[in-house]
């Protein structure tokens, strides 16, 4: 066959660029399906490891304000919770007063419960308090990773903890140093979230791809 491109050959037949095929959606996450920003924090965040001061006190915070929630609650509501809470600069959330806590408790892009907006500004202090002693919150939360080489990946929503050991010694540490709205719950999600622990089942796309 002669494949000859010739004066006469119809532009189509050369420059028409192959079909392409999209790829399939991604499905059977652990949780996120059909929601695209439920998606992308599954994919892209919840058990990868989180470092540094302002990432964690964000975690810690965000884990603290969905106390009672649901999750896509809150992760839909964290522009405006970063910009509530000045990006959650620890040394700009320490110095909000009681003017502060009503303005947030009028602000309606954000969860309005004056114990958890006092325990974020509480929780910020207590920060800088870790600081002053000479500790980071880095260490002292990586200090409660589990062993990974134990970890026995669930196959299911019911072989994972609500708390563990860890979460709970870890929820007392934070407690001894002022943290307030981390009971053992709350600490073993920011655990999962902040990647100290794996949590995706064995079917998730994230395990598998």
């Amino acid at each position: 066959m002669d494949d000859t491109v010739t004066a006469d050959t119809p532009l189509a037949a050369v420059t028409a660029p192959a079909p392409v095929t999209a790829p399939a959606p991604v499905t059977g996450r652990c949780f996120g399906d059909g929601d695209p920003l439920y998606e992308r924090y599954h994919d892209e965040e919840w058990g990868v490891p989180v470092h540094g001061e302002e990432a964690l006190f964000e975690r810690i915070a965000l884990e603290g304000f969905q106390s009672g929630l649901s999750w896509i609650t809150v992760l839909r509501k964290r522009e405006s919770f970063r910009a509530a809470f000045a990006g959650f600069d620890p040394r700009v959330v320490a110095e909000y007063d009681e003017h502060d806590v009503e303005r947030l408790l009028a602000d309606t892009g954000i969860v309005r419960n004056r114990q958890k907006i006092e325990a974020t500004v509480a929780n910020a202090r207590a920060l800088l308090a870790l600081h002053a002693s000479g500790r980071t919150l880095d260490a002292l939360f990586w200090s409660f990773a589990p062993d990974r080489t134990q970890h026995v990946r669930p196959a299911s929503w019911a072989d994972v903890p609500a708390v563990t050991p860890e979460s709970g010694a870890l929820a007392r540490e934070l407690k001894s140093l002022g943290f307030r709205f981390v009971g053992p719950t709350t600490a073993y999600a920011a655990m999962q979230a902040c990647g100290l622990v794996d949590d995706h089942l064995a079917t998730c796309p994230s395990v598998r791809g």
